[in-house]
């Protein structure tokens, strides 16, 4: 029983440490959440700067014919390189599979290790896969290198790019979404034109208006990269947190249960004692009795 009891205590112990590792992701995942939801508020007035550029480019300036886009298809998939943020990965691959079906000719990148092995796993052949930033100081940097995967697309033909992210959904509640990067939609553009300027006079610009909005539309493509990559890390440590707060429930319900059991085994070994103590003392007595 003695054997038992420093089991359960070091059971006991165990847990309580877990406890408190599990206490301390919580609270970085929830500092993560934030940061990275500040991130794409902050956000929120550069692409409203973006649009206002293309605003006043295009009532200046017609919209150059478009060419017939070309044949080839990409996809970026926004997925974690660490676990213990539940079906995260699972969820955003089931969505990329739908669209893409086999995938066949279709180039994948992928950022995140989780999100490579779970498309390669369904048969989806990823291309390149980049590393997961691990601070809002570094989503900028992998953007800029999707951006280049991009352009090298398109030299080489890829006329669509899709991108898979998560986003939230309300209340800590978050699901996989699907964007078409590009082409961008002409019926969009065309309305940015007619969109009133908000001051009295347009903006004047020197640069070729090919070339302007060439640079405007890489900018928006910036803008939404960032915001995709931003959400997805923050629905990331969302699903984090609540896989953590399930896992301080279990965690507790199993210190009470080993508390329980280490108290009813100690009143036993103390009933036990007890009971020894009472004979011993029981048999004297009858022995001393036997004397007299």
């Amino acid at each position: 029983m003695t054997q038992t009891l420093d089991v359960l205590q070091r059971a006991i112990s165990v847990s309580r440490q877990l406890q408190e590792i599990v206490r301390t992701m919580k609270v970085l995942a929830a500092v993560s959440i934030r940061q990275y939801e500040r991130a794409v508020a902050s956000l929120e007035q550069y692409g409203h700067t973006v649009e206002l550029g293309l605003v006043g480019m295009l009532r200046r300036a017609p919209l150059p014919p478009r060419r017939p886009p070309a044949g080839g298809r990409a996809a970026i998939v926004f997925g974690s390189d660490q676990g213990l943020c539940g079906r995260f990965n699972e969820t955003l691959v089931d969505l990329v599979q739908t669209s893409l079906g086999e995938g066949r000719g279709v180039r994948i990148l992928a950022v995140g290790a989780r999100a490579d092995m779970g498309l390669e796993a369904r048969g989806l052949k990823v291309e390149e896969c980049f590393f997961v930033p691990g601070s809002v100081a570094g989503i900028t940097s992998t953007v800029r290198q999707i951006l280049e995967k991009i352009e090298t697309w398109r030299g080489e033909g890829i006329g669509t790019v899709d991108l898979f992210h998560h986003r939230s959904h309300g209340r800590g509640r978050y699901r996989p979404v699907q964007l078409r990067l590009l082409p961008l939609e002409e019926a969009w553009l065309r309305r940015l034109g007619g969109r009133a300027w908000p001051g009295r006079s347009l903006p004047c610009f020197t640069m070729a208006p090919p070339a302007l909005l060439a640079a405007l539309l890489r900018q928006y493509l910036f803008v939404s990269l960032y915001r995709g990559c931003a959400e997805s890390l923050a629905a990331e440590h969302g699903q984090r947190l609540l896989s953590m707060q399930s896992a301080e429930r279990n965690i507790e319900r199993r210190i009470e249960r080993l508390t329980r059991t280490y108290q009813q085994l100690r009143q036993e070994q103390i009933t036990a004692e007890l009971l020894e103590v009472v004979t011993g003392f029981q048999a004297l007595e009858e022995e001393d009795h036997g004397r007299a």
